[in-house]
């Protein structure tokens, strides 16, 4: 290619970036950053318009140039080629339900669950077959309940939720939108129902998943909007009752008194799965399979006390977390690990990288110990600061009435009015805020 080629290769190229560019600008401009566009083809309409230039330049036909005139300036440039159709990107296939259904399988433990989603799906799947065939069916009420201690795959099950619900045609989208009271309450009147409906919108189409939702409806005084969210996510139910799952989880008792707590709940939320705290086995198997997706193995002394270690941690199932605290000794582990190589000498092996002795999860059993108690610490300081609220809140509350000199009484507010200069009887504090 001489020099002439060369340059006229680099004013495509510069054209096709020049193309894009102001195409993407607009795009950005008429619709936002979130484009619903969805192939690449789509997005760069441009992209077949200038043919790239072959790299071996065609030899001129000097007895066709004979007769011509001058030639321009821009004639070297080849002609831009008819657009030939879009290629259709590659696209991950659709998920089927076998698909889903075998990493359902795949999980460890949960058997009890495994079999409720299956059964969830059957049903879903004949009804659909019914309303096909113009026979009635009941209203599909699939927004679910999860209780069970933390760490015990809730959230996992919810996202694979989401998709099933996808693949079978409920929901439209499929994605999960998780949060907690903090992501719903807000502080002041009026704020809480914005905040929880902001949510609502990105859930859309899929599933709105609370943890802890228990927490929504505990009684923690009258500046709490806790119900206010609630009240807008039960209107939200009715209205995308199409295109909208709500799975709410948190502890057995807790949430049985939060779906208790309001008939609007009761009547909406209907399907309970009960998770129940993984075994000591479940749990060694948890970790060998973190172990086998990192790449990391165990020393036969590890293997013989990895078992030990779990099996006296989860005597604290709370505190602990089940699958989320095996999850937590993987990673002290591992970090250990890391040190322990830092401070030896010798040749760092694919055999020494990947070997987790029991000295590594020794200590990082250690480490999640002192977590938990610090954790526990920092909980009960909660509670106690929570406490000493709630106790001024309600002395506060109980002020006696003021008595006049003439025996008559009045509220601490009139005697507000009633005092001089420098004089409050009542606590000024705005409650409301």
């Amino acid at each position: 290619m001489d020099r002439k080629d060369e340059i006229i290769s680099r004013q495509n190229d510069l054209l096709q970036d020049m193309l894009k560019k102001q195409f993407k600008s607009i795009t950005e401009d008429l619709w936002g950053l979130h484009t619903e566009l969805t192939s690449r083809s789509a997005m760069d309409p441009f992209k077949d318009l200038v043919p790239p230039v072959s790299p071996v330049s065609p030899v001129p036909d000097k007895k066709a140039d004979k007769g011509a005139g001058p030639k321009s300036e821009t004639s070297s440039v080849p002609e831009a080629a008819p657009a030939a159709a879009p290629e259709a990107e590659e696209q991950a296939p659709e998920e089927t339900i076998e698909d889903l259904k075998a990493e359902l399988d795949s999980y460890i433990g949960l058997s009890v669950i495994k079999s409720e989603v299956n059964s969830l799906i059957n049903w879903i799947g004949i009804m659909k077959a019914r309303q096909a065939a113009d026979l009635p069916t009941p209203d599909l009420s699939l927004h679910m309940v999860f209780s069970g201690n933390p760490g015990t795959g809730k959230t996992m099950i919810a996202r694979l939720m989401a998709r099933i619900y996808k693949c079978l045609g409920i929901l439209s989208k499929g994605h999960l939108v998780e949060v907690d009271r903090s992501g719903l309450v807000a502080g002041y009147v009026g704020q809480t129902a914005l905040k929880t409906q902001e949510v609502i919108n990105k859930a859309l189409g899929g599933v709105l998943f609370i943890d802890e939702a228990y927490a929504l409806t505990e009684n923690r005084g009258g500046t709490d909007y806790g119900q206010e969210a609630v009240d807008t996510i039960l209107k939200a139910m009715e209205d995308h009752r199409d295109d909208l799952i709500v799975i709410v989880a948190g502890y057995t008792e807790l949430m049985q008194s939060f779906i208790s707590s309001n008939p609007g709940l009761e009547s909406r939320f209907n399907r309970f799965m009960q998770f129940p705290d993984y075994t000591v086995d479940e749990l060694v198997g948890i970790f060998e399979m973190r172990c086998g997706k990192s790449c990391y193995s165990l020393s036969e002394d590890a293997k013989a006390l990895l078992p030990e270690i779990l099996r006296e941690k989860s005597k604290n199932v709370k505190g602990f977390g089940n699958g989320r605290g095996v999850r937590n000794l993987f990673e002290n582990a591992i970090s250990n690990q890391a040190d322990r190589l830092s401070q030896e000498t010798g040749e760092l092996t694919r055999e020494r990288l990947m070997e987790i002795t029991a000295a590594d999860l020794k200590a990082a059993a250690e480490e999640s110990d002192g977590d938990s108690l610090e954790k526990a610490a920092a909980d009960a300081a909660i509670k106690d600061l929570m406490s000493s609220v709630s106790s001024m809140a309600s002395s506060l509350s109980g002020i006696p009435a003021v008595e006049k000199p003439d025996g008559e009484t009045k509220d601490n507010a009139a005697a507000d009015k009633d005092a001089g200069p420098g004089e409050k009887t009542s606590d000024p504090e705005n409650t409301e805020n």
